[in-house]
């Protein structure tokens, strides 16, 4: 009996997702359907390529050393039904980071299109952890975080470097002076991002290597809800430099000079399930080269 790729389909999809329904119902196809291609593709290779973990099928390795060459064979399918052309062309998802997609994705976007116009972009926007979720679950070809993580199932790069800065609405009275210490800090009352934010995480980790600690806190998921909240004076904010620039040249805000260290590194990540898709390279190359 030879394999199918349908069955090939099932297996990505199932490594994917760690759940057979869910790729069931992806493929469009019943669960007794997707666990039947599952064992006949076991038969015909004759191992096992998952761990049953009750209801949910983990890859084992085995079939963690066939995925990567199953992912190009769908790859090529997928490009044989395309019109033949030399150019790239089909949907690319991309996953980003609130900050990165506010500020940056945009124009590169914009200008990737322009070079490859029958690329059709797919913009996701989400903090650090919910990117991860996404290139996790094959729903994105490629990911864009602003938090520093380490992951064994995903490839990260560095990208680019950003600042965050601490802010104060232009009439709190830290404005006068223009800086703060770790010691008042740890006093104020703060505008952050909501937790598994990669903004938060970096800002919260600055303030424990400087032996400070965030008491009193609101966490919201939007930037915009952030700056209103400081404008009216709810407390002091950390965002991105990018995306306070426009209030500090208008007088609006007022960056306070801290002694923490608030750089940090965009990254790209990547999962094996696309690394050969010749639109990704294309597309990490461009951001790479921007």
């Amino acid at each position: 009996m030879n394999l199918t790729l349908r069955q090939l389909a099932v297996f990505a999809a199932t490594a994917r997702l760690n759940r057979i329904t869910r790729a069931a119902e992806e493929l469009c196809m019943t669960q007794s359907a997707a666990s039947q291609s599952i064992k006949e593709l076991e038969t015909i290779l004759g191992y096992q390529i998952f761990d049953r973990l009750g209801r949910k099928l983990q890859v084992n390795e085995n079939g963690k050393a066939i995925l990567s060459r199953v992912t190009q064979m769908l790859e090529l399918q997928a490009e044989l039904q395309q019109p033949v052309s030399t150019k790239l062309q089909g949907q690319l998802k991309v996953a980003a980071s609130v900050t990165i997609s506010s500020y940056l994705m945009p124009a590169i976007l914009a200008d990737f299109i322009q070079q490859y116009p029958q690329v059709e972009p797919d913009l996701y926007i989400g903090n650090s952890d919910e990117v991860i979720a996404k290139l996790m679950a094959g729903k994105a070809h490629i990911g864009l975080i602003e938090a520093p993580i380490m992951h064994e199932h995903l490839s990260i790069s560095p990208w680019r470097t950003d600042k965050l800065a601490v802010f104060c609405a232009s009439d709190h009275p830290l404005a006068t002076s223009g800086k703060i210490s770790v010691q008042t800090m740890s006093k104020q009352r703060w505008i952050l991002r909501e937790s598994g934010s990669g903004t938060r995480s970096v800002f919260v980790s600055a303030m424990q290597q400087q032996g400070g600690f965030i008491e009193n806190s609101m966490g919201l998921a939007r930037q915009e809800a952030i700056k209103q909240a400081v404008k009216a004076n709810l407390g002091l904010g950390v965002l991105s430099i990018l995306s306070i620039q426009q209030e500090l040249r208008l007088g609006k805000f007022k960056q306070l000079k801290t002694p923490l260290n608030l750089n940090r590194q965009f990254s790209i990540v990547q999962s094996e399930h696309y690394q050969h898709n010749q639109m990704v390279i294309s597309f990490r190359d461009f951001i790479q080269a921007d």
